[in-house]
């Protein structure tokens, strides 16, 4: 068995893929449309779908937005540099809501973005060694 991938459903699917490939780096893997149910499918990330774990993006052509609720938390990138990633985020338009630093309690350096429709994306900087978060 592996994690194949996460989904979420946003509200404006160009806004979203806009962020996700030009402002995170990811690449649209594929894209289609489902007229009957009047919904579009989007999957991206860094890797092939064969060979690593990837985000879909689910597009409900007549919900415009969605409350994020409580339980949802985010999705983790590991970046070599946190401060820089910062960095190239704000200089592409997008939020950086928590500047790299370490985290609290713990020495790895994390930082937190937000896409297009508030989901929470986590930078964590890549440690040597044998370290884990």
């Amino acid at each position: 068995m592996r994690l194949l991938h996460t989904m979420l459903r946003v509200g404006d699917l160009d806004n979203s893929l806009n962020f996700y490939t030009e402002v995170l780096g990811m690449k649209l893997l594929r894209r289609k449309d489902y007229p009957e149910g009047k919904f579009t499918l989007a999957f991206v990330g860094y890797g092939e779908e064969s060979d690593t774990t990837v985000l879909e993006l689910t597009h409900n052509w007549d919900t415009p937005s969605y409350d994020l609720g409580a339980g949802y938390g985010h999705i983790a990138i590991e970046v070599d540099d946190a401060y820089a990633a910062c960095d190239a985020v704000r200089a592409k338009g997008g939020k950086v809501v928590r500047e790299a630093g370490p985290m609290k309690h713990g020495t790895t350096v994390i930082a937190f973005v937000e896409d297009p429709d508030g989901y929470k994306i986590e930078f964590i900087q890549k440690k040597s060694g044998d370290d884990t978060y």
